[in-house]
């Protein structure tokens, strides 16, 4: 049984709110999988096929598909982000799952594009020294171990939905959103964004596919940045905006990236 609120549908039997903690929670470990199997992507490591193998075609369509891939992927992920989005999406789907389903779909979109990923595996460059090698390997993991920590600092369940469907499962309400500034905010504002952009640029190995691929992301970065600041202003006005004129956007020194 589910009853409509001005929110969307909610589900009320204890059988239903075990069922969608059970959805959060497969959704959550697609996410974990999808992600672990995409740093090996990126990083050309561990996994069976990277970002420089896969099913070949001549480079016009090779670009083509994957401007194509990244390009839905970007779309999924910002208008589904956006609050006009859900708040028509939680007349279909109940609220407490609609991160879950936000974290489910942006999981299905990356894998696609690793699965349809057209290589373009002609090298930019590819460091033959070992020793620089690691390095750079070491830096580009960081990034990623960047990623995860930012995650951790601004609550990295509540991010991918499982605080959400535990909550509903307990019966209580959403938990309402607060502006903190955790010890990474305080360097950058998106800490997050950052570990992506050293993972994506920081590579021992750059083909054009993976050029491609970073300078993609980094542009989709760019753009997002400005709709999710467009949307923590709505939220949060002045103390947002005063967080934006005192903290720097992406790189850690001030008077640096501060737009």
């Amino acid at each position: 049984m589910t009853t409509t609120t001005n929110s969307g549908p909610r589900t009320r039997t204890p059988a239903s709110r075990l069922l969608v903690t059970a959805y959060g929670v497969c959704a959550y470990l697609i996410f974990l999988a999808v992600f672990l199997y995409a740093i090996g992507w990126v990083e050309r490591l561990v996994v069976p096929r990277n970002i420089d193998e896969g099913p070949r075609a001549p480079a016009g369509i090779a670009v083509a598909i994957d401007l194509a891939l990244l390009s839905l992927f970007a779309v999924q992920h910002s208008v589904m982000a956006r609050p006009w989005f859900k708040k028509r999406w939680t007349r279909i789907v109940p609220e407490p799952a609609e991160r879950s389903t936000y974290v489910l779909l942006a999981s299905a979109a990356l894998a696609l594009v690793m699965w349809q990923w057209r290589p373009l595996p002609h090298l930019i460059w590819d460091v033959e020294s070992s020793t620089l090698r690691i390095l750079l390997y070491a830096l580009s993991l960081a990034g990623f171990g960047l990623v995860l920590v930012s995650t951790f600092a601004i609550d990295h369940f509540d991010l991918f939905g499982l605080r959400q469907v535990v909550r509903h499962l307990r019966g209580k309400v959403p938990a309402a959103s607060t502006f903190r500034v955790p010890l990474l905010y305080r360097s950058v504002r998106h800490p997050l964004y950052l570990g992506f952009l050293v993972a994506f640029w920081i590579a021992p190995t750059m083909s054009v596919g993976h050029l491609l691929f970073a300078t993609v992301t980094t542009a989709y970065i760019l753009v997002a940045i400005r709709f999710e600041e467009r949307d923590l202003i709505a939220t949060f006005g002045e103390r947002y905006r005063s967080y934006r004129r005192r903290v720097p956007m992406i790189v850690p020194w001030k008077g640096l990236s501060r737009r």
